[in-house]
């Protein structure tokens, strides 16, 4: 049974930084790529960052230069690290495996940036 588990969330100032990681267990189907996506309220989910198996990455343009997104494929772990953190970043961020068969998603972290 596949699980993916969030860590790393919380309360932050403007211009913090906060690292985010998403551990992956059970058996997955060739992963393709891990990604951190994020909803805020009242506000459709949006992908933040992606990488894939290859190394490949890409960034949403709110995030892009403050952002970074990391991965251990022998641990199945993926990090986001977070800096010059915004009151806009604020948000609930899911962790997202996506392997040859389906999508997987964790329960998700609360970060929450004040001004």
């Amino acid at each position: 049974q596949v699980s993916l588990v969030e860590s790393g969330g919380g309360l932050v100032q403007a211009g913090g930084s906060l690292r985010l990681s998403c551990a992956a267990s059970g058996t997955f189907f060739s992963i393709v790529a891990m990604s951190w996506y994020r909803q805020a309220p009242g506000i459709q989910r949006e992908l933040v960052a992606r990488i894939t198996s290859g190394g490949s990455t890409n960034y949403a343009d709110s995030v892009k230069g403050r952002f970074t997104i990391s991965r251990d494929n022998a641990k199945k772990m993926v990090y986001l690290q977070m800096n010059s953190l915004k009151p806009e970043d604020t948000a609930v961020y899911y962790c997202n495996v996506q392997d040859y068969l389906r999508q997987y998603w964790g329960q998700g972290t609360q970060v929450t940036v004040s001004s």
